[in-house]
């Protein structure tokens, strides 16, 4: 990880630490290999052709960047959560009420090769 997402991570409020280090876990946990870079000001998480952006906002967290259809089924069974094509915007009281299975499913999906 280079210093600029590093820089990125340790700026982030308290209030908002506990749900990006939860989802940052498992993207480490499901894909070890992933790189971490920074890009459109924000964590990016690349695995071969793939990248999943992982912004951090004042309503908590935001995914963006996967290709439609892969994302497990997360946007069809959490529609009040998908803002746009291709974004998730989760506040961290929708997140708790989230198995941590179902996120690693997502994640999985979003940046398997």
């Amino acid at each position: 990880m280079d210093d600029a997402v590093r820089d990125y991570i340790d700026a982030i409020a308290a209030a908002r630490r506990p749900l990006f280090d939860r989802i940052h876990r498992m993207i480490l946990d499901v894909h070890p290999d992933v790189a971490v870079v920074l890009s459109y000001q924000m964590p990016t998480y690349v695995v071969g052709r793939y990248r999943l952006y992982v912004g951090v906002w004042k309503h908590g967290l935001s995914f963006y960047g996967w290709e439609p259809g892969r994302d497990a089924g997360f946007a069809a069974r959490h529609p009040e959560l998908v803002t746009s094509k291709g974004t998730i915007k989760l506040a961290p009281d929708a997140a708790a009420c989230i198995p941590d299975d179902e996120f690693r499913d997502l994640l999985r999906a979003a940046l398997d090769d």
